[in-house]
């Protein structure tokens, strides 16, 4: 049970923080500072003793009276603020933050602790929503014209590479290509397809009706899962500490520099060619982190009430699959990533209607 009197509880609404002010009285204190001197005598070496076994005199006379008493305030606010939280039923998600007066031998010690709140939330009737969206039927079906759209491009695309290789320079084939009259591009018979690795002319046609189709079914999904989305992020009431503000934030930086590593530039040139700071390019983000922040709290909710959880055989699979690109990764880490991306989807999938199964398992081939 906690000493602490003058407990005083406040939350800040906005960062997701609870504060605590309290004060340990001065007994309590005293108590403290004999456990913190019995704590230091047992490791102290002083020239004369064996290690451990000066007298509390003698340790008090080199390590002084400030330094106890400061071990004292740190005993006291490790014993007994998980108390005043627990009392208080402050769930929080972080070690708090605390600052206190100097401790002075015979007088209670007031200080204050700050913490990051776990996050609350209440989702509205996500199933409603789910059976909403996938009544809404998107015709992914490749038109006629929608193929032979395709099939110029890919014909165009072959004339410019067939000039690029007669020795045109890059940039003028491109644009000979796209001056050239569709009738006058090169067709793609079964001796092109075939370099290819397609059977005949008409195999390829079916495969490339069959692909676009398959990017009209993605981008289908990806609709419909925005919108579901966004009308779970707009009904949902969350509160959340800044701290998952900023690891959003973090991660979206993080992307952003490692996407101009691939193309050579420098996070500093980029910010100098957008002309903006860091912190102007974070804050115009902070819309898109905070969505990200809810999204990601959703879906953990939706898979918390529904038990959902990847197979234990495919996630086995996939962290197999994982090792032999990231071999210095610690299986730890990377489990609980490919864990946190399959239950995700898992979600997501149960949201629109998806029964297939994420991942691999042992009877995959």
């Amino acid at each position: 049970m906690s000493h602490a009197t003058n407990i005083k509880v406040s939350r800040d609404e906005t960062a997701w923080e609870a504060e605590v002010r309290a004060e340990i009285p001065a007994a309590a204190m005293d108590t403290y500072r004999a456990e913190a001197l019995k704590e230091i005598q047992k490791t102290a070496k002083l020239d004369g003793f064996r290690p451990g076994k000066a007298p509390e005199d003698a340790v008090l006379r080199v390590y002084g009276e400030p330094a106890l008493l400061r071990a004292a305030a740190e005993r006291a606010i490790q014993s007994e603020l998980p108390e005043i939280f627990a009392a208080q039923k402050l769930l929080i998600v972080e070690t708090p933050r605390v600052t206190t007066d100097e401790p002075v031998a015979g007088k209670p010690l007031s200080f204050t602790a700050r913490a990051a709140l776990a996050p609350e939330i209440v989702l509205p009737d996500y199933k409603a929503i789910s059976t909403k969206h996938q009544a809404v039927k998107e015709d992914t079906g490749v038109t006629d014209e929608e193929h032979s759209q395709a099939m110029t491009h890919l014909r165009r695309e072959r004339h410019r590479i067939d000039k690029i290789e007669a020795g045109t320079e890059p940039q003028k084939a491109a644009e000979e290509s796209r001056a050239t009259d569709e009738k006058d591009l090169p067709v793609l018979d079964d001796g092109f397809v075939q370099s290819l690795g397609y059977p005949d002319a008409t195999a390829f046609s079916e495969a490339l009706r069959k692909n676009i189709q398959n990017e009209k079914e993605l981008r289908a999904q990806e609709k419909r899962r925005a919108a579901i989305l966004d009308e779970l992020v707009k009904d949902s009431k969350i509160s959340y500490p800044a701290t998952l503000r900023e690891y959003e934030l973090d991660d979206m930086e993080e992307r952003v520099k490692g996407d101009l590593a691939q193309i050579h530039q420098t996070f500093e040139s980029y910010l100098a060619e957008i002309k903006k700071t860091r912190e102007e390019l974070r804050t115009s983000w902070k819309d898109a982190a905070d969505k990200r922040a809810k999204v990601r709290l959703i879906l953990a909710e939706i898979a918390r009430k529904e038990m959902i959880e990847p197979d234990a055989a495919a996630l086995d699979h996939e962290l197999s699959h994982a090792k032999e690109h990231y071999k210095d990764a610690s299986d730890d880490v990377l489990r609980a990533h490919i864990s946190h991306g399959m239950k995700n989807e898992m979600v997501l999938r149960f949201l629109e209607g998806n029964p297939e199964p994420v991942g691999h398992t042992s009877h995959d081939h």
